[in-house]
């Protein structure tokens, strides 16, 4: 078997990768990176990252969502989560209310900027994964994601 290369363009040479090539964790990084930077290009002019977004998608799909169930959700310990919520509020695209059932617990929802925002990022997501995307047919992308489902299923 050949070494796995690939193009250095600053030394117009190939790099030997070793085993890089055939291990998951790499391949997903470079996945990770490429979904970044044309995020950035999207919906990142928002001023919104992908877990930002995901972070709205949630809140919106679980109207009065408890801080504690969205930290859960997103896999954040709860102090990153006060912080994110904090940003969402200063910038007017969520609201905290008290809990209904508890009202030392925070509710917390989606302003109508906050759905307008989504409505226009989830647009913008829509053509940033039809690029990303672009290769696979319909079945080969179903495939990918229930594949990637699997690495760990308890996160579903």
């Amino acid at each position: 078997m050949t070494p796995a290369k690939t193009f250095d363009k600053q030394k117009n040479a190939r790099l030997d990768l070793g085993l890089l090539p055939g291990l998951v964790g790499y391949q997903l990084r470079l996945a990770q990176i490429a979904l970044f930077r044309d995020f950035a290009q999207g919906p990142g002019e928002l001023e919104v990252t992908p877990g930002l977004f995901g972070v709205l998608v949630i809140i919106e799909a679980n109207p009065d969502l408890k801080q504690s169930d969205l930290a859960r959700a997103t896999q954040l310990d709860r102090s990153t989560v006060v912080t994110v919520i904090d940003n969402l509020e200063r910038r007017g695209l969520v609201e905290r209310r008290a809990a209904a059932h508890d009202r030392r617990s925070n509710a917390i929802r989606l302003t109508a900027d906050g759905s307008a925002l989504l409505r226009k990022l989830k647009r913008q997501v829509s053509q940033h994964e039809k690029r990303l995307l672009s290769n696979f047919s319909t079945a080969e992308r179903e495939l990918f994601l229930a594949l990637l489902q699997k690495v760990f299923p308890e996160h579903r």
